[in-house]
């Protein structure tokens, strides 16, 4: 019982079996092609999403680095602005002659005649002296 026998079949060679193998061999051409155009359209489609998802994450880089230089240059911006007020402050006292004269005396010990000059140190300064001092 453990003991096969071959079996010989042979086909039948008429009109239908034919037919129906140039069919079977034109489903299996067109099934292959099939699996070719789908094996293309896959490629294409998954090198056209990597595509787009590497401009999205690029363009997403590009985008927080023109916020952060934003920020910046917005912090900037209102820093000048600040010394622009200062220095438009600056140029009015500047018209100012009393302001000049006391300038003049404060920074450059000039004096008016009977005037004399005492330079008495800030507290400001001596108490930053006494810090750096080391032992």
């Amino acid at each position: 019982m453990g003991v096969r026998k071959e079996k010989n079949i042979t086909s039948m060679e008429n009109a239908y079996t034919k037919q129906q193998m140039v069919k079977e061999k034109v489903k299996a051409r067109r099934k292959k092609l099939l699996f070719r155009r789908l094996v293309v359209f896959g490629i294409i489609a998954v090198a056209s999403v990597y595509l787009l998802v590497s401009t999205l994450i690029s363009r997403n880089h590009q985008l927080e680095a023109k916020q952060a230089e934003k920020v910046k240059l917005e912090k900037k911006l209102a820093d000048l602005k600040k010394k622009k007020s200062y220095l438009q402050d600056e140029v009015v006292k500047l018209n100012d002659d009393n302001y000049i004269a006391k300038l003049a005396r404060s920074e450059y010990f000039l004096s008016e005649k009977g005037e004399i000059i005492f330079n008495i140190p800030d507290d400001k300064k001596k108490k930053d002296e006494d810090k750096d001092v080391s032992y």
